[in-house]
């Protein structure tokens, strides 16, 4: 008799599941959701092999329970460390299901291209695995058990796809940043976490000269490099306005929709203007000041305010990136579009990044401040 596949996936699906068959197979298959990098400490900086490589395994006890197993080892590469967690675990070591891969701050300090290419070459890794830079030692942060959160891995997880959701952090992937690597218009970003007393946090936006850290955005300046980075649809910011209009003006502005515009200008003599046009509209869910928010007269002073602010704000984060050299928004893309090939193959754009002329608008429109009036 013939089986229909759908008949035969069935079949296949019970044996695993039933243990029926001469193994049960996943039961024994370590499938790796989390690996961090971390380059050894100053102590061991003579040993050959220079970085500590963990990973994280979830498991399932007899009784129903999920646990995890980690794993650590010295070694140059993660093929090099798969052999050495071979001998550590009872487990065939799967990568199929990673995830997440998380750097040491100091590791990426030195540089990560090494290691996210290494990652690329693996046929079993998915180009969606998260990148995600560790505020101190990725091996710490990944080994520690956090009491609400049985596994770890899955926790990191969770927590990066809802913070991309908000806007407050880019979703980086090893496609994402291998394709910022190698385009000569932008740099790479990767969102930054940090190992707490009883949770992980997010504490930043790591900004990157090719493969090398060299700066971050404060959390609370996130939502404003996101509406600098690309449209969107979600979000929320706290803004404090009283410094811009001598008020104690305060808001929440949620449910923001976002849009950018960039315009370039350029002269024969290679220099070039830019401006980056923001519009926005979202709902005002906190409000304190002195100002009355159902007047349309003060309404419109809110948004004028509003969008100072974030104009201040957009240009404050410009500027940290031109001090650092790095064009994590990608404007040097615009730039190249705007010329011929030979014109942009004659231009070192990262030497005329730091100096261009960057000016940000932005129209802000509040469509929505509340039931009562």
């Amino acid at each position: 008799m013939r089986l229909k596949p759908f008949a035969v996936l069935a079949l296949v699906s019970f044996v695993i599941l039933t243990g029926c068959g001469d193994q049960r197979i996943l039961e024994k298959q370590g499938f790796v959701q989390s690996t961090s990098y971390d380059l050894l400490p100053d102590k061991e900086e003579q040993s050959d092999k220079n970085l500590l490589i963990t990973i994280d395994i979830p498991k399932a006890d007899p009784e129903g329970k999920m646990l995890r197993e980690t794993l650590s080892t010295t070694a140059h590469t993660i093929k090099e460390a798969k052999i050495n967690f071979a001998g550590q675990t009872e487990l065939s070591i799967a990568s199929g299901q990673l995830r997440n891969t998380l750097f040491g701050l100091k590791l990426a300090k030195a540089g990560i291209w090494e290691h996210i290419d290494n990652l690329n070459r693996d046929p079993a890794i998915a180009q969606t695995v998260k990148v995600v830079v560790v505020n101190g030692r990725a091996h710490n942060l990944l080994i520690k058990n956090y009491p609400q959160h049985p596994r770890t891995g899955q926790y990191i997880d969770r927590m990066l796809d809802k913070e991309a959701e908000d806007m407050n952090i880019p979703t980086v992937t090893i496609y994402d940043f291998t394709r910022d690597y190698f385009d000569d218009g932008i740099d790479p970003v990767a969102p930054i976490i940090k190992e707490g007393v009883k949770n992980i946090s997010f504490d930043g936006i790591a900004l990157f000269d090719e493969d090398r850290y060299v700066a971050k955005v404060v959390p609370e300046k996130s939502l404003i490099f996101s509406m600098l980075s690309k449209n969107f649809k979600s979000g929320e910011i706290s803004m404090n306005l009283g410094k811009f209009a001598n008020k104690k003006e305060r808001l929440l502005f949620d449910s923001i929709i976002s849009k950018r515009k960039i315009h370039v200008k350029h002269s024969k003599e290679k220099t070039f203007k830019i401006r980056i046009n923001l519009d926005i509209n979202g709902s005002i869910q906190e409000y304190s000041g002195i100002l009355q928010i159902s007047k349309d007269k003060d309404r419109k002073e809110i948004e004028r305010l509003m969008a100072v602010y974030i104009v201040h704000e957009a240009e404050t984060v410009i500027k940290l990136t031109q001090k650092y050299n790095v064009d994590s928004f990608g404007i040097g893309k615009y730039v190249r579009n705007s010329l011929s090939y030979e014109e942009w193959k004659s231009l070192n754009w990262q030497e005329v990044y730091p100096n261009v002329d960057v000016e940000c608008t932005a129209k802000v429109v509040i469509k929505d401040f509340g039931k009562v009036k």
